[in-house]
C-alpha cells in the first residue's frame, strides 16, 4: 500500500463523513492545479527580516522572470504536508514557458522567496529530495539588526510579551528549547514560536550555511548583504542575474517595497554584547562564504 492510500485510509477511518470528502475534494484539486506546471529554478532561502521581499520584486521585473503566485510558498518548511502538487500550482504552466522560449529564444525562470528556508531544521533536506539543482540565494543582514528588527516585528504583530529586547534574548533559549525538540520529533511541526522567538537563532547565520553546504556545492549559492542592497541595489541585482544566467537588466524603479514601522534604537548595552556575542559567528560565516560583510566594524 503507498503512503498516499494509507493517509486516505486513516483520515477516512477518523474523520466524519464530511470533513473526509472536504479533504479529499482539496486534494484533488490541488492535483488538478499543479498538473502541467514547472517547479522553480531558483529560491530566496534567507534571510527573514533582510530585505527578501525587495530582492523578489526587484527580480520578479526582469524581462525574463515570471514570478510564483506569491512571494513566500513556504512548502519546504510550514506547507510540506500539502503536497508536491500543491507547490506546483503557485508557479507557470509548462507550455507557457514553451511558447516564450520560441518568442524569445530563451526560457523565462521563475522562484520564490521564502526566507525561513535558511533557518528551518527540515528545509534543506526537503530541497535537496525535490529541487536538487534549484539556484539558491541568501540576503544576510547585520545579525544584531536583524534579531532586533524581528523582535520589533513580534511586539507589533502582539506575539511578543516580553517588553525588553534584552528579556527576549535572555529568555531564548529555554523558550525555543522544547519547540527545536520537537520539531525534531514531528515533521510536520509547525513550529510556530520558534517564527516568533527565534532572535539570536535566525541570525546565527554560519551554523545555517554550514548545513546547507553538507547537501548542496557551493557554486549553487549567490550570497550578498542587505547594506549593499540598500546603497547600491543596481550592482547587486547585476550580480544576481548574473549568478541566474539572465542577460543584463536596468531596473527602472527601484523603491523598497516593504519598510516597517519606525522604531526606538537598540540600548547601547546591549548592542555591544551583541556585537560580541555574534563577532566570532560573523567570522566563520566570512571564511564560509567568501566575502567579508564587515558588521563587526
Amino acid at each position: 500500500m503507498t503512503a498516499i492510500h494509507r493517509v486516505k485510509r486513516e483520515l477516512r477511518e477518523h474523520l466524519p463523513p464530511p470533513a473526509f470528502h472536504f479533504a479529499r475534494r482539496r486534494y484533488y484539486d490541488a492535483k488538478a492545479l499543479g498538473r502541467g506546471r514547472i517547479l522553480p529554478d531558483f529560491l530566496v532561502i534567507g534571510t527573514a527580516k533582510s530585505g527578501t521581499t525587495t530582492l523578489y520584486g526587484w527580480l520578479s521585473e526582469h524581462p525574463f522572470v515570471a514570478p510564483a503566485t506569491k512571494k513566500e510558498v513556504h512548502f519546504f518548511d510550514y506547507e510540506w504536508f500539502r503536497g508536491l502538487d500543491w507547490y506546483r500550482s503557485h508557479f507557470p504552466l509548462r507550455r507557457d514557458r514553451e511558447t516564450f522560449e520560441r518568442e524569445h529564444g530563451r526560457p523565462f525562470l521563475t522562484g520564490e522567496a521564502s526566507p525561513t528556508y535558511i533557518s528551518h531544521a527540515r528545509a534543506p533536506s526537503r530541497i535537496a529530495q525535490v529541487l536538487p539543482r534549484a539556484k539558491l540565494i541568501v540576503a544576510f543582514r547585520d545579525p544584531v539588526d536583524r534579531a532586533y528588527s524581528q523582535f520589533q516585528m513580534s511586539r507589533r504583530e502582539g506575539v511578543e510579551p516580553l517588553e525588553s529586547f534584552a528579556e527576549a534574548v535572555a529568555a531564548e533559549e529555554e523558550r525555543l528549547r522544547p519547540e527545536h525538540e520537537r520539531v525534531q520529533a514531528d515533521p510536520y511541526y509547525y513550529g510556530w514560536w520558534i517564527g516568533c522567538w527565534s532572535y539570536l537563532y535566525r541570525s546565527q547565520y554560519a551554523e545555517q550555511v554550514e548545513r546547507w553546504f553538507q547537501l548542496f556545492p557551493r557554486e549553487q549559492f549567490h550570497f550578498l548583504a542587505t547594506e549593499d542592497l540598500e546603497s547600491d541595489p543596481q550592482r547587486v541585482l547585476d550580480g544576481v542575474y548574473d549568478f541566474l544566467g539572465l542577460p543584463p537588466h536596468e531596473n527602472v524603479d527601484l523603491e523598497h517595497l516593504h519598510v516597517a514601522p519606525r522604531y526606538e534604537p537598540m540600548p547601547d548595552d546591549v548592542r555591544a554584547q551583541l556585537v560580541e556575542y555574534f563577532r566570532p559567528r560573523n567570522e566563520r560565516l566570512y571564511e564560509l562564504v567568501g566575502a567579508d560583510f564587515g558588521w563587526d566594524r
